[in-house]
């Protein structure tokens, strides 16, 4: 790598790192096939003077289930530092929720609060162009920072939408979220560094996605619980671990800041797809199992 800058190395390095995570995992999940377009990963490497990041179909826009969450809490907080929206043990009960425990309910009523836009019964036409606009607010907000695969147009639903939801969703596709592991990395990191809104408001972030990976399993734990079942499956003692999930029927991902022994921090974002994969808890961790195994 003689003439590449130290960070241009560090990034060789990394992508390397990456491609090669990729290709042993899905030369690993075979029985069914994990096929290139039903995976995406992105690195970030903290632990240098400069972030250093690497990708596997990283602007591929994957349906992205709970990980969206973490954008509706960033632009809470975003209206929260402008006084645009009033702090109160309800918002934060609901955050709380939205993020530890990935409650579809906490999300809805945070998604109410900052959009200011309501579910309900179907409207008029007129009505429903002004409500998708008032709706759209987060979507745009992120566009403006520069993100290129951010749609957070929706709420999560458990049961499925109705009335007006359902009704937006028919006129003015596309019908579901979608992120990216780039786009979602870019904003881990942002949190990560005190850089998402405020120093200050990225540490509260930050202490929601605290997660547990080396509490023991019992017979009530959660099979998906988001400490163990994900990218936490990977850690080895002395790793600490931040994330948000997300699980559907059809898909599997996970958004994680993991802290080293020595320290340093990576955050590794693993995005798949398929029904047949989205129960196999052990891709997510493959990855991730592999990519702290090459950092340098």
């Amino acid at each position: 790598m003689a003439g590449l800058s130290f960070v241009a190395a560090r990034a060789v390095d990394l992508q390397s790192v990456v491609d090669r995570a990729v290709a042993e995992t899905r030369a690993e999940f075979t029985r069914p096939e994990l096929k290139a377009e039903q995976l995406a990963v992105t690195v970030v490497d903290l632990r240098g003077p400069a972030p250093v990041s690497a990708s596997v179909r990283g602007d591929e826009r994957f349906y992205p289930a709970s990980v969206i969450k973490l954008f509706f809490l960033a632009y809470a907080h975003r209206l929260m530092e402008d006084g645009q929206l009033a702090d109160s043990p309800e918002l934060r009960r609901g955050m709380k929720d939205m993020i530890v425990d990935s409650y579809n309910e906490a999300t809805s009523y945070i998604v109410d609060a900052i959009t200011g836009t309501t579910s309900g019964p179907e409207l008029a036409a007129d009505e429903l162009e002004k409500w998708h606009h008032t709706r759209g607010v987060v979507t745009r907000y992120f566009a403006g920072l520069g993100y290129q695969n951010v749609n957070a147009q929706r709420k999560p639903w458990g049961e499925g939408p109705y009335g007006r939801e359902k009704q937006d969703m028919t006129a003015h596709p596309p019908a579901r979220n979608f992120l990216s592991t780039n786009d979602t990395a870019r904003l881990l990191t942002e949190i990560a560094l005190g850089k998402s809104v405020s120093a200050a408001r990225s540490a509260q972030m930050l202490e929601l996605m605290a997660r547990a990976p080396f509490a023991p399993k019992t017979a009530k734990t959660d099979p998906d619980d988001q400490s163990l079942a994900f990218t936490g499956a990977a850690l080895t003692p002395g790793m600490k671990l931040w994330s948000k999930a997300g699980w559907v029927s059809w898909a599997r991902h996970d958004a994680a800041l993991i802290e080293l022994p020595g320290g340093g921090r990576v955050v590794i974002v693993v995005f798949t797809d398929g029904r047949e994969h989205a129960n196999n808890r052990a891709i997510i961790p493959a990855v991730a199992r592999r990519v702290l195994a090459g950092l340098r």
